[in-house]
């Protein structure tokens, strides 16, 4: 399965890095594959130990406020493996056979 989650607190203003720097660390540590962008925190691995991962990156961003506001997004598939990395070549192969204009053509076709 791969899970995309974030993790904020709230009540501490509108600096969170630290507190999201936290959740993230706990995510590197748990040695799954991930990948964090700008918006979410992306791990892959079985229900329990992605379940895990995600309560405890809560719990230390916990330690920065009382309140949390989580949002997650599952894809849950049996048989996926290196969903991370090959969910996204899929697209990139997509786009490199037809480049060009939304709807797959270009200007030169």
């Amino acid at each position: 399965m791969t899970v995309a989650f974030s993790v904020t607190p709230l009540g501490v203003g509108e600096g969170v890095g630290e507190a999201v720097a936290d959740a993230v660390r706990v995510v590197r540590d748990s040695g799954l594959p991930h990948r964090t962008d700008a918006m979410f925190t992306s791990v892959e691995g079985e229900w329990d130990e992605v379940m895990a991962v995600v309560k405890e990156a809560v719990e230390a961003v916990r330690a920065h406020s009382g309140r949390v506001s989580m949002t997650l997004k599952a894809d849950i598939r049996d048989g996926v493996t290196d969903g991370l990395t090959s969910k996204v070549a899929t697209v990139e192969r997509y786009l490199a056979e037809r480049p060009g204009e939304p709807g797959g053509t270009s200007a030169a076709d």
